[in-house]
């Protein structure tokens, strides 16, 4: 018999390869021991992924740090990890939109005029989610290593391994919170106000454990984190503004709050 993995000879009664390490099927699938395989895999307290998710919150150093430092078997490297991040991603708005599309309808909170802007602009995001989500990453490292300049121990490269794992970690249980308070039924304003700041208080906490920081200055480099992404949004906002004056949106837009303006008066 030859392991199905890499066709090295394997003993009668091996039950993992001595090449590969690949474990050594010998039942044909069904139901039962797909079920098995899965659990096995993903819920599991000794398997990879779930120590990983779960160390991610209890010593996110030690993910982080550890594979930067040249660890590559004990936990689920970064890549792998936002890749499961982005697959989520997908399900989840799936689901969303199938099941409580009442969520994502945040044209409810735009001003009058804006409401079909604020609709397009909700389905351009979910479209190229994982584009988006792909873009932070290095967004994130860059303005990390603006924040803590006075930091040497990371460069550019290094970041980008922080922030894949912050941001595939945010997006995991972003995924599972969204989900469920979509099944209790609340609206897509208060999604808002309980998610963006979990986001940011995780990220604060990843980073001042990774940098060994005191309470204050965590406080002081979160604030200075968000004014430098303040700052970058406010270039994209006024470059998405030129975009739409060029392709006409814009006008557009004016005129839809002129006419809803107008309506109102009456």
């Amino acid at each position: 018999m030859n392991c199905k993995n890499c066709h090295t000879e394997l003993k009668e009664h091996d039950d993992y390869c001595s090449n590969c390490g690949g474990r050594v099927i010998r039942r044909r699938l069904t139901f039962r021991n797909l079920f098995e395989h899965l659990s096995e895999t993903f819920f599991n307290y000794d398997n990879k992924l779930l120590r990983t998710i779960i160390q991610l919150f209890k010593e996110p150093e030690d993910v982080i740090v550890s594979y930067i430092n040249g660890v590559r078997k004990k936990y689920v490297n970064p890549v792998s990890l936002f890749g499961l991040a982005l697959t989520l991603t997908g399900i989840y708005i799936i689901i969303v939109n199938k099941y409580f599309p009442e969520m994502f309808d945040f044209a409810s909170l735009a001003a009058e005029g804006q409401q079909e802007m604020q609709r397009k602009q909700m389905a351009f995001i979910q479209e190229y989610q994982s584009i988006i989500s792909m873009l932070y990453v290095p967004l994130y490292a860059l303005m990390a290593k603006i924040v803590f300049i006075g930091k040497k121990q990371f460069n550019y490269t290094e970041l980008l391994v922080v922030f894949l794992y912050i941001q595939s970690q945010i997006s995991i249980i972003s995924a599972i919170i969204i989900v469920l308070l979509g099944v209790v039924g609340l609206s897509s304003s208060i999604v808002g106000m309980l998610t963006l700041p979990l986001m940011i208080l995780y990220t604060a906490y990843c980073l001042k454990r990774i940098y060994q920081l005191s309470l204050s200055e965590i406080i002081l480099r979160t604030i200075l984190f968000g004014a430098v992404l303040f700052v970058f949004f406010v270039i994209l906002t006024i470059a998405l503004l030129v975009v739409m004056y060029f392709n006409g949106d814009l006008q557009k837009m004016v005129e839809a709050q002129r006419a809803a303006q107008q309506a109102m008066n009456f």
